[in-house]
This record gives structure tokens, sequence and C-alpha cells, in this order.
């Protein structure tokens, strides 16, 4: 039997033929000054994604980086719930699609699915792309502005990925309100900086407010137990660099770490996780030394040492970002 063809497989290789007769040279310079747009500090009721060429460019470099993020904010929150699959997914904002394949590569089977976003070339070209994956065919790709006057249908998931950054204050508040308004659960993803955690952080309370459980990666829904201004919390997922991501930012690593900040939450009960490891683990000779988030809540640095036996195994073994001690 042919072993089955990975999601995130299937996406690059979809990516890779975006670039068919884009000269190489336009293709960075689109994706430079996209960049430069997106990292502005002013946000924009304006698509920012104009054509294809700037779509197919910004699609190969980063819709690996935010497939990624997002899979790994969903492994999280699935490990959260591991008997509830969502029925249906609304992704807000979601552009070309990659909270789509994300959830797809999370949960097997097929779903309806709508993805929301302002910018037309990025439905269209994300439409191409999802052919790929036949989980993904049928999705209803919709022109919407993402702002205060959004209403969303009702279904079991929402997710929002790198879209708050780009909105006004009143916008994200209606933008997190209308979702949590319309859905079972809520995952929302942003950069992981300490703007993008303080936006992630203002979502967060307003979901709990709104009568939502932390799923992940809070281990409670408590208030963070970052003291504001001191640190932020946020996480890396690795991220296979294609040619174009060289091209872009030279070096020579066949990878690069992508840092997002998160929250899931959910309106039905969820198994937390003891803790959250929230730094890159400290491999020591005999030792391991994690940083974690507990129930408390409170952050602790704990070590992990040989004498400890299966745990310290464990411990070697676990990354940024797990749920510590793992399970059985």
């Amino acid at each position: 039997m042919n072993a089955p063809v990975r999601t995130d497989e299937t996406l690059r290789a979809a990516l890779a033929g975006l670039l068919d007769g884009l000269p190489p040279r336009q293709a960075a310079q689109a994706v430079e000054r996209l960049i430069a747009n997106y990292r502005g500090a002013t946000p924009t009721d304006a698509p920012i994604l104009r054509d294809r060429a700037d779509v197919a460019a910004y699609a190969a470099y980063r819709m690996p980086a935010t497939f990624e993020a997002v899979r790994s904010a969903l492994a999280a929150f699935a490990a959260a719930v591991p008997e509830w699959v969502p029925g249906g997914h609304l992704d807000v904002g979601g552009g070309t699609g990659a909270a789509a394949w994300a959830v797809s590569a999370t949960w097997e089977g097929e779903r309806p699915v709508t993805v929301l976003d302002w910018a037309e070339p990025a439905l269209a070209l994300g439409r191409e792309i999802a052919a790929a994956d036949p989980a993904l065919r049928d999705v209803r790709w919709q022109r919407s502005r993402i702002g205060a006057a959004l209403t969303l249908e009702s279904t079991d998931l929402v997710t929002v990925s790198y879209v708050l950054n780009e909105l006004a204050a009143p916008d994200r508040t209606a933008l997190v309100d209308a979702a949590a308004g319309a859905a079972q659960a809520v995952v929302i993803v942003e950069p992981g900086t300490p703007d993008g955690y303080a936006r992630v952080i203002e979502a967060r309370d307003r979901l709990i407010s709104a009568g939502f459980h932390v799923a992940a990666p809070c281990p409670h829904s408590a208030a963070c137990p970052i003291a504001p201004g001191t640190d932020w919390c946020h996480f890396s997922a690795r991220v296979s660099r294609s040619s174009l991501h060289r091209q872009v930012k030279g070096g020579s690593l066949p990878y690069e770490d992508e840092k997002f900040s998160y929250v899931a939450a959910t309106r039905f009960p969820v198994t937390l996780a003891p803790s959250r490891v929230v730094r890159r683990p400290q491999i020591r000779k005999g030792q391991v030394l994690l940083d974690l988030c507990e129930t408390d809540p409170s952050l602790r640095r704990t070590t992990v040492t040989k004498r400890h036996g299966d745990l310290y195994k464990a411990a070697r073994d676990a990354d940024w970002g797990d749920a510590w001690p793992p399970a059985p």
C-alpha cells in the first residue's frame, strides 16, 4: 500500500509552481515590498496584495511559515480536546488559505470550510492552490471586508491568523467578538513579537469574558503570569526554506524558525496540560532545564536530571511549546 502524502508536502508542491514565469528578481522585490507593508505600524483597510504576481510571490514566501505556525497551535489545541473534531471551519482574513491547510493537516476528513479575505487575488490563488488537496477542493472563498461591520456564520471552529496586526483597535475588538459569537472554538495566531503577544492577550481576555475556556497554550484561564513589559509568551515552528526564502533573506540553512504567539479557546470542557514549556529547553551535561508555565498560574524553572530516569529521557526530547510532563 502506498504511504499517504502528507499535507505539508502537498502544499510545498503546490507552491513550487506558483513562480513559474515570474522572474526571480521580480518575485524577490515583490516580497521585500510586501514585508515592508506588513511590518508597518499603520493598519490598512485596503488590500496589501494587489495582483497575482504579488500574491504568488508572497504565498510562496510566507504561506509555509503561516501553515507551520497555525499547525503547531492547532496540534496543542487538538491535544486538549482529543475527542473533538470540527464539523465546520471559518478562516477569517485567511488570504491564500494557510490555516485551512493546517486544519486539514490536524483533523482528517472533509468539512465545510469558508475563507474570508478582502484581497480577491489572494482568494483566487488560494482556490488554485487548494485544488491540490482533495479535502480542500470544495472550500468557499469569499471576499469580505475584515472590520467592525463583519458578521460571521455559526461554525465549530474559527481561525484568525496573522490578521489582528493589520487592524485598528476597534476592528480587532469587533473581530474577536464576532468570532466568539459564531464559534465553539477560536484559535488566534499572531507574530511572536511583544506587540503580537499583546494582541493575543487582548483577544484572550475578550474570549474569556465571552465564556470561553483557554485550551492552549496556557494551562489555565487565569491572568497571564508574565509581568507586562518584562517578557512575552511565544513559540517557534521550523519551516523548510525555499529558494525564494534564501534569495530574499540570504543564508544557507535549509530551514528557519517562525516565531508566533497564539491562543486557542473553547466553549466546551478541555483537558489542560499540567504545564507548558515556554522556552527552548536547555540541555546540559546530565540535566535539562525547562521553563514552565504552570496551572497556579506561575512561571517556574525546573531541572530534570539523569536520576529522574524516564522523565529525563522525556525532557531531552521535549520541545518548546510541549505539554509537561508528557502524557503516558
